[in-house]
């Protein structure tokens, strides 16, 4: 039982964008008695012990050692690797949900828990957790009537995170021909098309639409997205539209996804176009430091925090495609700085490479990641073997260079007395 005092929470709306248009436009965060978050990072620790590492692999938030360009690079090889072949075509559904986290019933969560192997009286721990919170509204200090909830896990609480990723552990693909790729509530449907077969690809959607129907996710057609990756020449029929409960799902060539500008040609023109421009805005603050006569330590500092940071956003899986015009103007921007500051900056080339080699030695030490199956040794050990690549698309991608990049970890000789 946990007691009531101990569930409460105060939601404070957090708008998502800038100009709201209506109540969906802000993020419901709970703020919870600081001793019940302590109590629940025992608890957290205590529940990852009884979770199995290779469960859910496509999920990518939350876990240790993965994060949003893992997710991205292993969206982008799978579509690139497919489209090596003949006749062949993408289409990849980014899917959205109308507060996902708001809309979990804690008994179907309970019953998810109970299979993956969490103890029976965690479970019931969880159950009483999540249900009859009392909780109230702070707007500009103004405070709502409380309200009692039972269904949702709070944006706020340290269990949530981990609780909503267990309840979505089995939204998986049924085809082998599509990857179900997940950040969060972030899901992604690639479907691999050959001749012109979209049987699986739709079979895909019907299965997703009906999971969620039966665990009550709410998928808004209106803010999902369709992009089709097609680089046939001749292409002999239109795309089908997608259907989603007899609403046609919007089909664009642009769209964010975790932070990156996907293209429908898998080019990074666009976002490179968006980074400069945003790194660009923050020169001018760097200008305005550097009048007041801050010295050259605190502008460097400024410089990595505020702008290299941006130009390095999930940077290995995107900078090793770009053309020499894009570099060319990333590399305008950090010479620009590097002026302003009146010191030696890191290049970005170097960055890229040290990041490289660091992501793919973390990747191949990890069985349980997805893209550790791409890292096979060679009999002599003293590298990997290469991924086979047709495409420059493909070949300077982030899984191909990764494995070029790093040499296998030999295991320490046995110490001989």
């Amino acid at each position: 039982m946990v007691p009531e005092c101990l569930k409460s929470s105060t939601i404070i709306p957090v708008p998502k964008k800038r100009s709201i248009t209506s109540l969906n436009d802000y993020r419901p965060v709970a703020l919870t008695p600081v001793i019940m978050k302590c109590f629940e990072r025992i608890l957290l620790r205590y529940i990852r012990d009884f979770i199995p590492a290779n469960l859910d692999s496509l999920q990518f938030a939350y876990r240790a050692n993965r994060s949003t360009e893992d997710a991205v690079s292993i969206t982008l090889h799978t579509a690139l690797t497919h489209l090596q072949h003949p006749n062949t075509y993408v289409r990849m559904l980014f899917v959205d949900f109308s507060s996902a986290f708001n809309t979990v019933i804690p008994d179907k969560l309970v019953l998810k828990l109970l299979e993956v192997g969490l103890p029976a009286s965690l479970c019931h721990w969880i159950r009483d957790f999540l249900t009859n919170r009392p909780q109230v509204v702070r707007i500009s200090g103004s405070t709502s009537s409380p309200l009692v909830l039972n269904t949702g896990t709070p944006q706020g609480c340290v269990l949530s995170p981990a609780l909503f990723t267990l309840f979505t552990h089995d939204c998986v693909a049924i085809h082998p021909t599509n990857t179900v790729v997940k950040y969060a509530d972030d899901t992604t449907v690639v479907g691999l098309i050959s001749d012109n077969n979209e049987t699986h690809y739709r079979e895909e959607i019907l299965q997703l639409t009906q999971w969620c129907s039966a665990n009550n996710l709410v998928l808004n057609t209106g803010k999902t997205k369709e992009v089709i990756v097609d680089y046939r020449r001749s292409r002999r029929t239109a795309h089908t539209p997608l259907l989603i409960d007899g609403e046609v799902v919007e089909r664009v060539d642009n769209i964010k996804f975790l932070g990156l500008h996907i293209t429908s040609d898998l080019s990074w023109n666009t976002n490179t176009s968006h980074l400069v421009k945003k790194a660009q805005q923050r020169l001018f603050f760097l200008r305005k430091l550097r009048r007041a006569g801050l010295s050259s330590r605190l502008l460097v500092n400024f410089y990595r925090a505020m702008i290299e940071s941006i130009l390095c956003l999930n940077m290995t899986v995107w900078y090793g495609s770009c053309t020499a015009l894009e570099r060319k103007q990333l590399t305008r921007v950090v010479r620009t700085a590097q002026g302003i500051v009146g010191c030696p900056l890191p290049d970005l080339d170097s960055i890229y490479t040290d990041r490289v080699k660091k992501r793919a030695g973390s990747i191949a030490m990890d069985p349980s990641h997805p893209g550790h199956r791409l890292f096979v040794p060679l009999p002599s050990g003293k590298r990997y073997r290469n991924i086979r690549t047709t495409t420059n698309r493909l070949r300077n991608s982030f899984f191909p260079t990764a494995v070029r990049a790093i040499t296998p970890c030999r295991p320490p000789l046995p110490h001989i007395s």
